[in-house]
């Protein structure tokens, strides 16, 4: 794995912490940490997407987000797990990693002087 899909895993991190904080925030410290998670969520996209392709990184982080959020709703705030969402989280990373699978490593552009 090379740094951009690093990218993509971090800012899908990030993508959790600002949903969540825009259900839950409530001080003005937290309006700012959701914030600042939206902004480093969306510069690793963006930057990520420089490097590889741009339909890919973006399926990914929002598969990974959704996941994430899906997963830190059960353990942080008690939203009782389903056969059927458990279920639907395999089949999303499943599609995650097979993307991951088929995208070709970008390749690193040549420096001419």
């Amino acid at each position: 794995m090379n740094k951009h899909w690093l990218s993509v895993i971090i800012a899908a991190c990030f993508e959790v912490g600002w949903v969540i904080g825009l259900k839950h925030a409530s001080t003005v410290w937290e309006w700012i940490g959701t914030a600042i998670a939206i902004y480093v969520s969306f510069y690793l996209l963006i930057k990520a997407g420089e490097h590889i392709p741009v339909g890919t990184v973006y399926a990914i982080f929002v598969g990974l987000g959704t996941a994430g959020t899906v997963c830190a709703d059960s353990l942080l705030f008690g939203e009782p797990w389903k056969l059927a969402k458990i279920l639907c989280i395999v089949v999303l990373l499943a599609g995650v990693v097979g993307l991951k699978l088929v995208t070709g490593e970008p390749k690193e552009k040549e420096v001419t002087e």
